[in-house]
């Protein structure tokens, strides 16, 4: 069974942008699409520790800031010729609200 914790509005994050939530674990990067599918990843990429929340959001991949790495918001996995992966976390909206699952994020070390 899951503990679902809400984190934020949807309305929050803006279109194709990221949030930053403080975990004991580490640090949760929470994205929005343009779609308004909402994803929660590790705030690290695999690469140089590029801070992904500060990454530009596009389709469902993210890219990371400092040496463009594209990351699949969906899986973690990172895209193209790079090689590496990025822990994800489940997440969701409910009436208008983000939820993520406090259980995995306990479970698992964040960033």
């Amino acid at each position: 069974m899951s503990d679902w914790i809400d984190i934020a509005a949807l309305s929050d994050i803006p279109l194709r942008g990221a949030r930053v939530v403080k975990t004991r674990a580490g640090c949760v990067a929470v994205f929005r699409t343009a779609s308004d599918q909402v994803f929660a990843l590790d705030n690290t990429c695999p690469h140089k520790a590029g801070p992904l929340a500060e990454g530009i959001v596009h389709g469902s991949a993210v890219t990371c800031p400092l040496h463009n790495w594209v990351i699949s918001l969906e899986t973690g996995l990172v895209q193209g010729a790079d090689e590496g992966e990025v822990a994800t976390y489940p997440a969701r909206v409910e009436a208008g609200r983000i939820l993520l699952d406090a259980t995995r994020l306990r479970g698992e070390r964040a960033a």
